[in-house]
Parts: C-alpha cells; structure tokens; sequence
C-alpha cells in the first residue's frame, strides 16, 4: 500500500469516525427533550408525562453512566474484533433505546431507552470511532485527530438542536423520538461500514525528526491492570471527573437557562454552544501537540473555573441573550476540551495496543463525573430554585484540580526519567 493511500484511508476512517459521532451526539440535546417533558408534566391530562420534576434529567444522568462504563466492554471489544462490529452494535442500540422511547411516557421505560440502550450504543459507537483513526496517524497528530473526530459529537447539537425542535413542534416528542431511532440504524450502521484498523505490522511516519525523537512520558503499550497500578492514572482520573462532570452539569440545562431571554428559540444557545464544544475538542488537540497538554490542561480549568464563577451573576439578572449565549459557548469550549485531551494522554502515557479498554477505564471519570454533578444539580434547583450552588460547587472543583496538574506534571516528569 502506497504512502499516498495509506493517508487517504487514514483520513476516510478519522471521517467515518466522525460521522458517527455527528449521530451519537443527541445525547447533548437532552436539554430540549427535558424541557417538553416538562410542559407535559405541567400542563397534566391523559397521556402526560407524570415524573417527579427532581427527577427530570435522570434519563441524562444514567446516559452519561452507562455511556462511560459500556466503553471498557465495548473498548475491549474494539482491542479483539475491531471497530466496525462495535460501532454497528452501538447504533442499533442506540436506535432500539430511541424507537422505544417513542412508545412511552413511562419514566423507567425512558430511564431504559434512553438511559440505557442509548447510553450503551452510544459508548460502543464512541469507543469505536477515535482509536481506529489515531492508529493511522503518527504521534505529532494525536491531538489534532482525536480532537477532529470527537469534534463530531460535541458538533452535533448544531443541526440535532434545530431538527429536535422542529420535529418536537411538527410531530410531537413521540414520533421525533421515533424519527431520531430510525436514523440512527441508518447512519451509525452505514458509516461503520468504513472503519478499518491498519495492518499489524504499520507503524505511522512522523513528519519530521523533532516529533519522531520525543521522549515517552511512561511505559507504552501497558495493559489495564498495570495502567491502574500507575499514581498518575488516578490523577488523571480525577481532574477528567471534575472537568467533564462541570460542563455536562451547564450542558444537561442550557435550554432551561435561556429561556428566561430566549423563550422559544432558547434551541439556538444549545446549538451554539455546540460549536463552542466541537472547536474546543479542535483547539485543544492542536495546542496541546504545540505546548504539551499538561500546560493546555492548566489553561482551560482556570478559564472553566472562573466561567462558572461569572455564571452566578449572569443567569441570576436579567442578562440579554447574547451574554447567555457567549457563556454556554465557552463553557461547552472548555468543557469540549476535555474530550480530546484525556484520549491524547492515554495514548501518550499507555500506548496503542490496549487502547480501547485503557480510554474506556479511564472515562468512567467522564460518566461518574456527569452523572453526579448533572444528579446533583438538579436536586438543588428543585430545592433552591437556583443553579447558585451548582455553580459555586463546579468552580472550586475547577480550580482545586488546576492545583493538582501541578502535581500530575511532577509525577509524569518523575515516571518519564525513571523509564530513561
């Protein structure tokens, strides 16, 4: 095989990986399906919704949790028979958990179809995507590949937003549910057809002698059990906790957040916020293959940390919408960020060869994190009335975990000369 095509078919997976996750990302407009169930519950009659409004992003939360930990079955997977068997599993998953969400109003049915089906699909789509792609490409693109690919479901609320509240407002929650399962099997299933994992013995080129000569942080290639035996994998695990938990906690309620300037097109601050998540991903994995991503990691906690800070003033006034929208767009950059970061670091510090099951292992920081703080979020407003807690909670998370990259760089610049 030619240089030539081994790039081109490099850049068709990294572009089928996008794809899927372009479908896979619905997950991040959970805030507008949220929102009509909730007029359903207020607005009462035969066939409503009829949850405890404490519980209203229960179906979001356990999504984000069955999402992360189905990735280390669906990672192993991906290490043994490869993307393309795992990403079909994931789409028609993820289409069966939304044909059944368009049968109910039921809240464990939509806990499993949402929460469940959904969540599962889409953690054996996602963990299929990215490491096929990163397997093309040489260590100086990790960044940028992981942050392209992932780009797609962070994107993805950009055209789900609008075509979810177009189809909500059309056709009903039901049938757009219904809709959304039927492309789902489509799409995801179809694209899965292209991923393809190189040839055993490849070995991507660098571009250049600086990139081919950089030292490994620590030992390559390591399996589960010795990744978890590693202190900086903890560290790691931690900060990927909070950072991730913080942006889905403002992400789960966005749609709610605007309304108070948005009204009806509140849609808009989801899907602009959207791009704020996507060019996060892009932006991150470029600046950390130009500065490391210890230092691009310290940026963006303290950019996240004072944003949540700064939200307590904004959405508590009587803010115009473009303050609320300049707010969403940055937090959901940040909060992007860490979805190609982490990738990056367990490529760096643990190899290729156990990948899928040593990122699906270490997003469970990603699930618990959404999980808990998007859980907790929601209790406190239903008590308080307000995001002021949540809010103050995610900031000094933030800045607590700034303090700890400096510990993490200490520890991976110890393990770095102990493998020399």
């Amino acid at each position: 095989m030619s240089s030539e095509s081994i790039k081109n078919r490099g850049w068709s997976v990294a572009i089928a990986g996008l794809v899927i996750n372009l479908a896979l990302g619905i997950l991040y407009s959970w805030s507008i399906f949220k929102d009509k169930i909730q007029q359903s519950i207020n607005a009462g009659g035969e066939g409503a919704f009829s949850w405890d409004k404490a519980s209203l992003n229960d179906p979001y939360a356990v999504c984000i949790l069955v999402f992360a930990f189905s990735m280390i079955i669906a990672g192993k997977l991906q290490d043994k028979k490869g993307p393309r068997v795992t990403a079909l599993i994931g789409g028609i998953l993820v289409g069966v958990g939304f044909i059944i969400l368009s049968l109910t109003t039921s809240y464990s049915l939509w806990i499993l179809g949402f929460g469940v089906l959904a969540g599962m699909g889409i953690g054996f789509g996602y963990s299929a995507a990215t490491p096929p792609a990163l397997k093309w490409f040489p260590a100086s693109k990790t960044g940028l590949i992981a942050g392209i690919v992932v780009s797609g479901f962070g994107v993805a609320p950009v055209y789900i937003a609008p075509l979810a509240t177009f189809l909500v407002k059309n056709f009903g929650l039901h049938k757009a549910m219904l809709i959304f399962g039927i492309l789902f099997l489509v799409i995801v299933s179809g694209a899965s057809m292209l991923l393809k994992n190189p040839p055993a013995d490849y070995t991507p080129q660098e571009n250049s002698l600086k990139a081919s000569t950089k030292k490994a942080l620590s030992v390559k290639n390591a399996s589960a059990s010795e990744m978890m035996k590693a202190k900086h994998f903890y560290l790691i695990w931690f900060i990927y906790f909070i950072g991730a938990g913080a942006g889905l906690m403002v992400i789960g309620s966005i749609s709610g957040l605007a309304k108070k300037s948005m009204g009806d097109a509140a849609f808009i601050a989801v899907a602009i916020m959207a791009i704020g998540n996507a060019s996060g991903r892009i932006v991150a994995g470029i600046l950390s293959d130009k500065i490391g991503k210890i230092w691009t990691l310290l940026i963006i906690l303290l950019f996240q940390a004072t944003l949540m800070f700064a939200s307590i003033p904004i959405i508590n006034g009587d803010s115009i919408a473009i303050v609320i929208v300049l707010l969403a767009t940055f937090i959901g950059f940040n909060y992007g960020t860490n979805l190609s970061l982490f990738p990056s670091f367990s490529k760096s510090i643990w190899g290729m060869k156990n990948f899928g099951i040593n990122y699906g292992i270490l997003m469970t920081a990603w699930g618990l994190g959404g999980f808990i703080f998007s859980r907790l979020s929601q209790t406190l407003l239903a008590k308080t009335g307000n995001h002021n807690i949540s809010f103050i909670i995610a900031g000094s998370a933030l800045i607590f975990c700034a303090v700890l990259v400096f510990v993490l760089n200490k520890v991976l610049n110890n393990e770095a000369l102990k493998a020399e």
